[in-house]
């Protein structure tokens, strides 16, 4: 089962090569103008150029042997050569037929399906999720979604950031304010308390506060002269010991201290349990909450085998990899293995981490879901990796994004100019659509229960939808206002329309009218029929080019062929032919079927009413 335009791109293809030509001539797409045909055929122009003949005269062998095609009504040669294909009404009613039969909605699968690793989230231990995390967790998300459904065997890793100078700060800030506890005490030799001796709270004001007596001076905002000018002033929380105290206490902690050790686990389950529960917020899941220690055991092979291997040189004290290559049209600096100081940073934990999924996930391809402004540093990751042996280049891929603004064009802050945390965030909109419902009067007689899981679902679904349906490399600015609203390019009207097919279910059901046989007669039924058929081939472009947001323009552009169509084409109507309503209903069902799954892919869940 697949589309019309891969099943015309084959037959067409057959006979340019029928004509001696090569069949890759014979590729079809939806048409540029879908007022003049269904799909398109451009092959004739380059047929002409390889075979010094004029296009026309190729395209006018060309045409009636396409029309002569089954699944065909016309074919007409426009301009210089374009091939423009009209279908026939038996072939989308096959088509729509297989999408309502079908357990993926026309949906498809990859060829060969590989073996993906998604990387994503990537938050730090003793952070909450803010603002900042979102574009990755809901990009990530979605593909993984979408890999999965095509075929693909994915595996999804958070890569916790739980291994720096800021559990050494932790642990420092812990001890000065419980020093009592057998974490510090070298000779305490029994087990460690099961409890937690900190919360989420007490990780949220620790760091920060640790933070902040690292720095001997603060940037404050002033205005002189009506500017605003910016300046450096002393701190008086600064202490000249705390960094040496945390790098002291990081350096035991990756050493092994086994007070640390047992002390560093509880902010891991304490910090996971934070992020668990936003995520089941977001309806987002992780098959692995690995982090960089989990790199950090392969950290002395990796350097021991680099060094050993000269793949890693000595330069001015730091190891490195020169990964600069004579094309590149910018500096690139080399790779970090370790500094002058012989720690190691982020490029040799990275690099653990490709060697260790090479060796117990076997990825044919890596995806990275990290902010744009990385790009950098994962070229010389992946470059230095292919150098290495351990993983090639071009299976390891960047997903870079754009950041999400607020209306001032900035990004989000609090009103006391902080940084936003996602729970606040999420909160914020599930009040917005509690408040758009009451305006609208949707489920006003509904009990408090399902009112409130509607207004989760359509908060949610505007949140999702916004961020989705942009380019995925583009910033854009969040309009709360706007995208909880069930008009126009949103999630809430996505919802709306789904839910009313839904509705026009029951009110069959209750009438006794059954689905049956596809019967295509009208422009508007012809549209929604060409739109089901194009599903496959927008979840295919989305896969190739790591883009959501296609599967969010299908989607939108499907409710919208279905509100034409559900105007211009009654169903229910006293009068229709009971035949005429059987097939009717049926395209209804097959939408329904297919917007819920796109709407699923990129991880919005609909209610059954509103």
């Amino acid at each position: 089962m697949t589309d019309i335009a891969n099943i015309l791109s084959g037959a067409v293809g057959d006979i340019f090569e029928g004509l001696g030509l090569d069949r890759k001539l014979g590729q079809v797409r939806r048409a540029d103008r879908p007022d003049l045909a269904d799909f398109q055929c451009n092959g004739a122009m380059a047929a002409a150029k390889a075979a010094k003949r004029n296009p026309r005269e190729i395209a006018g062998e060309v045409a009636p042997k396409i029309e002569a095609l089954e699944l065909v009504e016309s074919v007409d040669v426009a301009g210089p050569g374009f091939l423009n294909i009209t279908v026939s009404a038996a072939a989308l009613e096959g088509r729509t037929t297989e999408i309502l039969a079908d357990g993926k909605a026309g949906g498809g699968s990859v060829e060969t399906p590989r073996n993906v690793m998604i990387d994503f989230g990537g938050w730090n231990v003793a952070k909450p999720m803010h603002i900042g995390h979102l574009r990755s967790t809901i990009i990530g998300d979605s593909l993984q979604r979408l890999f999965r459904f095509l075929g693909d065997d994915v595996t999804s890793d958070v890569h916790l950031g739980d291994w720096g100078l800021q559990m050494g700060l932790l642990i420092v800030g812990v001890s000065e304010e419980q020093p009592d506890l057998p974490y510090f005490d070298d000779n305490f030799e029994g087990e460690y308390p099961e409890e937690s001796p900190v919360s989420m709270d007490d990780l949220e004001r620790l760091y920060p506060l640790y933070a902040g007596k690292m720095k001997a001076e603060n940037t404050v905002e002033t205005i002189e002269d009506g500017k605003t000018v910016y300046k450096k002033v002393p701190n008086p929380e600064y202490r000249e010991d705390v960094r040496a105290l945390a790098q002291t206490a990081t350096a035991e902690l990756q050493a092994g201290r086994r007070g640390y050790r047992a002390l560093w686990k509880q902010f891991c389950a304490v910090t996971q349990i934070g992020l668990e529960r936003e995520c089941g917020d977001l309806g987002v899941q992780f098959d692995l909450w690995k982090g960089e220690s989990d790199a950090n055991v392969l950290l002395p092979e990796i350097v021991e085998d680099l060094k050993s291997r000269k793949v890693a040189v000595e330069s001015d004290g730091a190891w490195v990899i020169y990964v600069e290559r004579e094309s590149d049209k910018k500096d690139m600096p080399p790779f970090m293995l370790l500094n002058s100081q012989g720690a190691v940073g982020y490029h040799a934990t990275d690099m653990g981490t490709i060697l260790d999924r090479k060796r117990t996930n076997k990825p044919d391809l890596t995806l990275y879901v990290v902010d744009a402004r990385q790009a950098l540093h994962f070229e010389q990751v992946f470059r230095a990796a292919e150098i290495a042996g351990y993983e090639k280049e071009a299976s390891l891929e960047h997903i870079g994004f754009g950041t999400m603004n607020g209306k001032d064009g900035k990004p989000f802050k609090t009103r006391e100019g902080g940084v936003l945390k996602l729970h606040d965030f999420i909160q914020q909109a599930k009040d917005k659509a509690r408040e758009r419902l009451e305006e609208t009067g949707m489920g006003a007689d509904f009990s408090a229960e399902e009112r409130a899981d509607i207004a989760d679902k359509v908060a949610l679904a505007a949140i999702k939808f916004a961020d989705l349906s942009n380019v995925r490399t583009k910033n854009y600015v969040f309009d709360l206002d706007q995208f909880v609203a069930f008009e126009g390019k949103t999630g809430p009207y996505l919802l709306y329309a789904a839910v009313r097919v839904k509705s026009l279910m029951r009110r069959a059901k209750e009438e006794g009218i059954v689905a049956g046989a596809m019967k295509i007669e009208l422009k508007e039924e012809r549209v929604l029929a060409l739109q089901l058929d194009a599903f496959e081939g927008a979840l295919k472009l989305a896969y190739a080019n790591r883009t959501p947001h296609g599967i969010c323009d299908h989607v939108y552009n499907l409710a919208q062929a279905f509100s034409s169509f559900w105007t211009n084409a009654p169903i229910l109507k006293a009068g229709v032919p009971d035949d005429v309503k059987a097939s009717r209903l049926a395209l209804a069902q097959a939408t329904l079927k297919q917007l819920e799954t796109g709407l699923s892919l990129i991880g919005i869940e609909t209610p059954e009413r509103m």
